[in-house]
């Protein structure tokens, strides 16, 4: 499903959601598929994969190099238009998990989300922000991990009650709990 029909399928969960989407929409209608590539330094899509054990009191984890604080994997769709498979190849990319199952193939959580400016291998990278479509999959906690040293420092299973300890972004917090809430309850 291309970026478009994902985003207007999605059905929001709360009126933060519903104000979002509209602004997405608006910045897709003005841009086009072009918000799929980094050409635009003020805003582009990116997908994420927030990964629950089976019983879903953990969450996979990822500690970013750049903002030294534990994330969900996720990346830039760079030209894919389908976000979930965006959000699969970063999942294989950033910890080695090639066997999570999608709990469903429907966005799980859509937001925009502020990135603040920082230095990537010696360029800096000004403010702009991230039109986020994030899925939820379940693996296994037994699955071998691996960590990509060029983007984190570790990968580990987060208990899903410490996970304000481990975040320091606190926007971000915020969508996890959100997306754990509406999966767990």
């Amino acid at each position: 499903m291309d970026i478009l029909q994902s985003i207007q399928a999605y059905q929001p969960y709360n009126m933060e959601e519903r104000k979002e989407k509209l602004v997405i929409l608006d910045l897709l209608e003005k841009s086009g598929e072009g918000i799929l590539f980094r050409s635009s330094h003020f805003v582009h899509a990116t997908a994420s994969a927030m990964v629950f054990n089976e019983k879903k009191d953990k969450i996979l984890m990822i500690k970013h190099n750049i903002f030294d604080t534990w994330a969900c994997v996720g990346g830039h769709a760079d030209g894919e238009a389908d976000l979930l498979c965006v959000a699969k190849k970063e999942l294989q990319e950033e910890t080695g998990v090639v066997d999570a199952i999608p709990i469903s193939e429907e966005i799980l959580s859509l937001d925009i989300l502020l990135v603040a400016g920082h230095y990537k291998r010696g360029e800096y990278v000004p403010n702009h922000l991230h039109i986020n479509a994030t899925f939820a999959f379940i693996a296994k906690e037994t699955v071998k991990l691996r960590i990509k040293e060029d983007e984190n420092s570790d990968v580990a299973w987060i208990a899903v009650k410490e996970i304000s300890s481990y975040c320091k972004e606190d926007d971000f917090v915020k969508v996890y709990k959100k997306i754990i809430e509406k999966i767990i309850y």
